[in-house]
């Protein structure tokens, strides 16, 4: 008799499925499809999701969806990946306002100190021994301001900069007759402080700045004593790299300083065992007592810190979207890696980030089936078909996998998601012993939008998941890998000089403070500190001596297998310990996708078949 069943594989960032016919044993595979998942991994809010991938997956099949006798669902367990900042939750000046973007068009080059001075009030100065830095607003046209400031300077009073809240820095430099440096484009020019002392740096292009990039040279400016450099380091770190700056002294007491420690992580073992570390001991401390405790039962952080707001937050969100109480939410795995986070600067008039060490955690949280359970009840109540809870991920990649030409018992596969790092090892005799660790790709792609600070993810998804190139002219383009690539087309002008995404199908220029170098290097350092990681983590989990070397063969699969960077970096991490490694292909037509959804069809056979 013939029964049309399907596998739906639930993941972080994408939603499999696999429609096939069984026959007395024998399973024909009709067809698949994959959609991005809708909402967080094993929550109601995935069901809108998963009846889009079945409708169109049926009519790839030519079936109608109520042909479908039986829907098994992976046993999908939610994953949060967040960030908790080492030492501040934000940077403190208390004797100083800063501007330190990167204009495109800064004009003039040198060093200029003053008193700053609004443009329509050049003409009430007549202190002849003070230096100014005029402000002029966007409401000033360019010419009356170049006017107003040569006038100034012919009736005897020193301009030493400008500060312009239009991008006009080009355009009044190359009308005055003494030549300063002027800052353009700040939009909250309204924040700068008047009448107080300031100082403006111009480097010529190419350059950067050296005076306000360094603390030494900001206390020789502005005479301070010791311990106001020491206040004012962070400012002079905030500017390194960039070509302009002006940092502008205000009275002390102006800005209140406020800190919130980073705190202690507590990990909780069997037996009431606990062991605690300081997020500021940084990643490997973090991971090495994590080690230490053996089994995880669940991790806190210190009240009142940085890393306790975070757990408790995270509690909070899964404690609303499963319904279950926030206390019984357990930790069962976590990941830790070094990180920089952009911090906001207090007293910056211009955006400016101070760049802090920290550490990125990736949480897994340990919950019932009732969430999972509540998915397969709402989806069988819309649209009236049964539906069941599988095996655990791991346990059916592990069967899809085995449908990859070429592969057979013993197999041991990697799991590379969105949101998770899956490992599993089935010996000669069947038996399968598997792992579900937290971080993967999409911790990769929270590494990236921080570390690059663009605060867009899908940029950084974007970033994540594709090779860069700089158009160099009309026809050619320089690759990452230092390669020249020729068009037959001409480039888009937008895209002439700019440092770029190379999708498929479309070149997304990134912003210009931006080196081809600086993302590449972040990009890879991501991918290395996650995914070589996380892999060595699980496959030490699952081996029964914990040993690599007695490791021969392992098959990687999901989303991130398909990265062009991620499947050479663990092949060349497991090449150390004498270990082939490479990714799959599901059915001998998947490609390393749609594992799990293969694997929870197949299953279902074995078991009718054992009935």
């Amino acid at each position: 008799m013939k029964k049309i069943i399907a596998g739906v594989d639930i993941g972080n960032s994408s939603t499999e499925v696999a429609v096939a016919q069984l026959e007395e044993g024998y399973v024909k595979f009709l067809s698949q499809h994959l959609v991005k998942t809708t909402g967080i991994k094993g929550t109601t809010d995935n069901v809108k999701g998963i009846c889009t991938a079945l409708k169109e997956a049926a009519k790839k099949a030519s079936i109608s969806l109520n042909d479908i006798e039986l829907i098994r669902l992976n046993d999908a367990v939610p994953v949060i990946g967040d960030l908790a900042m080492d030492l501040i939750s934000e940077t403190i000046i208390t004797e100083s306002s800063m501007i330190g973007h990167n204009p495109d068009t800064p004009g003039g080059a040198g060093m200029g100190i003053g008193i700053t001075v609004l443009i329509d009030k050049l003409s009430t100065l007549e202190e002849k021994e003070q230096e100014y830095i005029v402000v002029i607003p966007k409401e000033f046209d360019y010419e009356w301001a170049a006017y107003q400031i040569n006038k100034t300077e012919q009736n005897g009073i020193t301009i030493t900069g400008a500060i312009v809240q239009k991008d006009d820095g080009v355009l009044i430099h190359n009308r005055l007759t003494k030549k300063i440096p002027i800052v353009d484009e700040v939009s909250l020019i309204d924040k700068v402080p008047l009448n107080k002392l300031a100082a403006i740096e111009v480097a010529l292009p190419g350059y950067v700045i050296r005076t306000l990039s360094n603390p030494y040279g900001l206390s020789t400016v502005f005479e301070l004593d010791p311990d106001q450099t020491k206040q004012i380091a962070l400012v002079a770190k905030a500017l390194v790299g960039n070509r302009s700056a002006v940092v502008i002294l205000t009275p002390q007491g102006e800005l209140v300083e406020r800190k919130i420690e980073a705190g202690r992580v507590i990990l909780q073992g069997a037996n009431k065992q606990e062991l605690e570390v300081s997020i500021n001991d940084g990643a490997e401390s973090i991971m090495g007592i994590y080690e230490k405790l053996g089994t995880l039962q669940d991790v806190k952080g210190e009240t009142g810190t940085n890393v306790g707001g975070m757990f408790n937050g995270l509690r909070h969100d899964l404690a609303q979207l499963t319904g279950q109480p926030a206390q019984e939410i357990m930790i069962s795995d976590f990941l830790a890696v070094d990180a920089v986070i952009p911090t906001t600067i207090s007293g910056a008039i211009a955006g400016e980030l101070s760049m802090e060490s920290g550490v990125a955690l990736a949480s897994m949280v340990k919950t019932d089936k009732v969430p999972i359970q509540k998915v397969a009840s709402l989806l069988e109540e819309k649209i009236g078909i049964n539906v069941e809870i599988g095996g655990i991920e791991a346990d059916m990649a592990i069967r899809g996998a085995l449908t990859t030409p070429g592969t057979r018992k013993p197999i041991v596969i990697l799991d590379m998601g969105g949101g998770s790092t899956d490992a599993a090892l089935m010996n000669e005799a069947g038996k399968i012993t598997s792992i579900h660790l937290a971080g993967a790709g999409d911790m990769v792609t929270m590494l990236i939008n921080s570390e690059l600070a663009l605060e867009n993810k899908e940029l950084a998804e974007k970033i994540k998941k594709n090779p860069l190139g700089k158009v160099l002219s009309l026809f050619h383009m320089q690759l990452e890998d230092g390669t020249i690539l020729f068009s037959n087309t001409p480039f888009p002008p937008h895209t002439f000089g700019k440092v770029l995404i190379r999708e498929e199908n479309e070149l997304t220029p990134l912003p210009n403070i931006l080196s081809m170098e600086k993302v590449r290097d972040i990009r890879r350092s991501a991918k290395r500190r996650v995914f070589v990681t996380n892999s060595l983590r699980a496959l030490k989990r699952v081996i029964p001596t914990g040993n690599l070397k007695h490791l021969s063969f392992v098959v990687m699969l999901g989303g991130s297998a398909l990265d062009f960077e991620i499947p050479q970096m663990i092949t060349e991490e497991l090449g150390k310990y004498g270990i082939v490694a490479g990714f799959a292909n599901i059915r001998g037509t998947e490609g390393p996708r749609n594992a799990v959804a293969t694997g929870l069809i197949l299953s279902s056979v074995r078991k009718e078949v054992a009935q």
